[in-house]
């Protein structure tokens, strides 16, 4: 199983980085706009958001409809190729790969979590930096058109969907699991942890969605535009690897500092948007702001509630679903009109989850150090 594990976390990541790093630069060298590119951006994690809430509603997440998802996932990554120039086309296939992925992720995650633990969670995870990481440097060597991304996003697809359907089928014990354990997730009384985690992805957006134009707009070029992406991914491997015995410690204490830092880092981007240096520094507080905060959090929901896949499911859905879509919808009118001030918002934003996640932290149910 961490063999498949691994190879799934590779190519899956392997798509993000085609998703995030070049399709906004296709998008944007294929005519539109930066306020439709955040839409586009948008839709896929407004879905994630509101799939979660099917399955308090019946929804089994079980093999079949992991199956689906694999399915959808792969068939929205071909419809790209075909509607590039078609911007409700896009739009279409956009909300389908969000629909695929946010439920293929979770799925993985929970049987990662049982099956491995938290501890070597990071040295299974750090194969999808790596993946990352490496298409990253790839593509931008035969990024010539849009095609050529087009063409990565599908065949990634295609290897990541093979992958995690032999996972799922070796994974049966963990179905029967899923579907015996009741809801035991109240949003509404745990309110400040979930904004705390949804704020800081809200404040992602800008850096997920428009750091590559960003700074190419600034002047840097395309190459060290992406150094820089693949230095803030060693910098996760790095974190991934060694992480496991500060997961053994207060997991609401590393999701206080996490966010801390990232207000810290989008603040760096703001004020020294040319300074390579600086950027390079900001870069490796990725460790910290994503490989160390991500850990942490799934591992904190996986003890703090009895439904675990559910748990899953909202952390991806809530926080990467609504959080994504916000920070992209957020981000796409902010450098539209304000373009100076994109990471300096997306800094307070940082601040505000930091200090919610502090607010739950006083809550009488929250002093257990996990």
């Amino acid at each position: 199983m961490p063999i498949l594990l691994a190879t799934f976390y590779f190519f899956y990541f392997s798509i993000v980085g085609v998703y995030i790093i070049f399709m906004p630069k296709v998008l944007a060298m294929s005519g539109y706009s930066a306020s439709e590119i955040g839409i586009i951006f948008a839709a896929g994690p407004m879905v994630r958001f509101l799939l979660p809430f099917a399955f308090t509603r019946g929804l089994k997440l079980n093999v079949n409809t992991f199956n689906m998802a694999l399915l959808v996932m792969f068939l929205s990554s071909a419809a790209f190729y075909y509607s590039i120039h078609d911007f409700y086309m896009l739009l279409f296939a956009s909300i389908g790969l969000g629909a695929g992925m946010s439920l293929v992720l979770p799925y993985v995650e929970l049987i990662a979590l049982s099956a491995i633990g938290k501890e070597r969670y990071g040295k299974i995870r750090l194969f999808g930096s790596v993946g990352f990481i490496l298409v990253a440097l790839v593509l931008v060597k035969f990024l010539s058109s849009a095609t050529v991304a087009l063409l990565f996003l599908v065949t990634l697809s295609f290897l990541t969907a093979v992958i995690a359907f032999f996972i799922a089928k070796r994974s049966h014990k963990q179905e029967r699991i899923i579907e015996e354990i009741k809801n035991d997730i109240h949003l509404l009384t745990d309110w400040k942890l979930w904004l705390g985690l949804t704020l800081m992805q809200v404040s992602f957006g800008a850096f997920y969605n428009f750091f590559t134009i960003y700074e190419t707009d600034y002047g840097i070029s395309l190459d060290t535009t992406i150094y820089l992406w693949s230095f803030g991914v060693l910098a996760e491997i790095f974190m991934l690897f060694f992480q496991g015995k500060l997961l053994k410690g207060n997991l609401l204490f590393i999701l206080q500092i996490t966010t801390f830092v990232s207000a810290i880092r989008w603040l760096l981007i703001f004020l020294f948007p040319q300074n390579i240096i600086i950027l390079f520094f900001a870069q490796s507080l990725h460790a910290l702001s994503f490989a160390l905060f991500h850990s942490a959090a799934i591992s904190y929901l996986f003890h703090l509630y009895k439904h675990k896949s559910l748990a899953q499911q909202f952390f991806s859905g809530i926080t990467y679903g609504l959080g994504g879509f916000s920070g992209a919808l957020l981000a796409g009118y902010i450098y539209e009109f304000y373009p100076k001030y994109l990471f300096l918002s997306s800094s307070a934003i940082a601040l505000m989850a930091f200090g919610f996640i502090y607010l739950w932290t006083q809550n009488s149910k929250t002093k257990l150090v996990l």
